[in-house]
């Protein structure tokens, strides 16, 4: 249901007035006719999704990746139902992570501009800092030193910072009558001068391919320039390592039964193994250390003929557990072997109320510390799938947002959260008291609740969109 409002963009109103009086076609019937098929990954669909922005839905615009003539490509196209494409400080966010993923994975990227440029009101949120909207410009220009090519659409109209993306591409196509490109629009030009200029005049297709040159390719139709974009594509002598056709078994249980193995309690109570071998190639799996710290499940697989290491939560992460995973994860590090971890992590132990618990509590947090800088340093692919909760300092342990895994995504059940709301009936208080008031220890435990849901993460884009649990393998 939240995937569907997203993909109605701005609303009705909205899209007729994108696709009859500007006769534009939706974000998503544009990427059809780019893709070579419909095997495309968008990515975090719900980025934006109840946001205190108003009226917005999203973030206004879509990500993802999928092949143009046989080639991997990163898409970052606008929504312009969706305030006319403007951008806002997730947006800016979303499209920051496509360009991080094309330039880990050295992926082609394709700009689909239909933008009226940063949204005024929050300027200070999305134009001056260093993570802010100028980084996606001197992304372009650092892929482009990195020989990572980008190709361009103007598909309607490109304001302001708008501009700078397609005239920053190896390649643009600009589109006659909706795609035009200016610094600032005619109403800006009436306000400053007095004269009045149409926006064809200022900045449609003619002008920038006969005269200003910022377009290198002119289309008379939506349908012209993406065919245009393919054939671009295909001379742009850029491949990737040749992909091997591996064959592969499937798994020997069903993906469909992984949704009645979701957990739902975040307290580790599933064993993690009934999950992977629903996973793994023909249900196979090369188990690590099987008889030590068995609240944590290490060991090899494959996954569609690729072979990984596999990282996965089976309880709470002991000191033994943590020694186990910071000796696994350096092997997969010096074997050049890709990492999938797989978090349900356990609610935080009750505090320590005897010198030997505070003495055990001490070692795993060594031995915790030791796993951290293993996953950190650890030279290789790792993906990261939320399966359960993802709690407090585990979640770096096991490879969450902050330890930078090249991929995270989430289950629907999937909770994170520095702090499992319904294990803790204190907090802490600041000063002298030495109680704390039961509504506002509510107000807290119902605040946290809200910040945990997979859905909330999603929206900040804290990860990379939530997945079904059926679909895990295929993604």
């Amino acid at each position: 249901e939240l995937l569907e409002l997203v993909c109605k963009g701005g609303g009705e109103n909205a899209i007729l007035r994108h696709t009859q009086r500007n006769k534009k076609l939706f974000v998503r019937e544009r990427l059809k006719l780019l893709l070579d098929d419909e095997s495309f990954l968008e990515l975090s669909p719900l980025a934006g999704l109840n946001m205190p922005y108003g009226d917005v839905p999203a973030a206004g615009c879509l990500t993802g990746i999928g092949k143009i003539c046989g080639v991997w490509c990163v898409f970052m196209a606008n929504d312009a139902t969706v305030k006319g494409g403007t951008i806002y400080p997730i947006g800016v966010k979303k499209q920051l992570r496509a360009q991080e993923i094309a330039m880990q994975n050295r992926l082609l990227s394709v700009y689909l501009v239909d933008s009226g440029g940063a949204f005024l009101p929050l300027q200070s949120e999305l134009f001056p800092d260093k993570s802010h909207g100028g980084r996606i410009f001197y992304n372009e220009a650092i892929m482009s030193a990195m020989k990572i090519p980008q190709v361009a659409v103007v598909c309607g109209s490109c304001v302001a910072g708008g501009a700078y993306v397609p005239t920053m591409a190896e390649e643009a196509v600009i589109i006659d009558k909706i795609g035009t490109l200016f610094l600032a629009g005619p109403p800006l030009v009436k306000a400053a001068t007095g004269e009045y200029v149409s926006p064809e005049d200022l900045g449609g297709a003619k002008l920038h391919s006969k005269v200003s040159g910022c377009s290198d390719h002119f289309a008379s139709s939506e349908k012209e320039a993406y065919e245009c974009v393919r054939n671009v594509i295909s001379t742009l002598n850029y491949e990737l390592l040749p992909e091997e056709v591996i064959e592969h078994d499937s798994p020997l249980y069903s993906s469909d039964e992984l949704l009645g193995l979701a957990p739902r309690d975040y307290r580790c109570t599933l064993p993690v193994k009934l999950i992977l071998s629903r996973l793994l190639d023909g249900s196979r799996f090369q188990e690590f250390k099987a008889d030590y710290g068995t609240t944590l499940v290490t060991g090899f697989g494959h996954v569609e003929g690729h072979l990984v290491g596999v990282v996965a939560n089976n309880g709470e992460l002991t000191h033994d557990a943590s020694l186990k995973g910071s000796h696994f994860v350096q092997l997969c590090s010096h074997r050049s072997i890709p990492i999938l971890f797989f978090q349900n992590t356990a609610p935080h132990a009750a505090e320590p109320t005897s010198v030997s618990q505070a003495e055990a509590h001490s070692n795993r947090l060594k031995a915790q510390a030791s796993m951290m800088a293993a996953v950190a340093c650890a030279a290789v692919p790792k993906i990261t799938i939320v399966i359960g909760g993802c709690y407090g300092s585990e979640s770096y342990v096991m490879c969450g947002r902050s330890f930078s895994p090249n991929f995270l995504f989430l289950w629907p059940n999937a909770r994170v959260a520095l702090v499992d709301s319904r294990h803790f009936s204190t907090v802490p208080q600041a000063g002298d008291s030495d109680c704390t008031d039961e509504s506002e220890l509510k107000h807290l435990k119902q605040k946290i609740e809200e910040e945990s849901s997979a859905f909330y993460s999603s929206a900040r884009l804290w990860d990379d969109g939530v997945i079904l649990p059926q679909n895990t393998r295929k993604v």
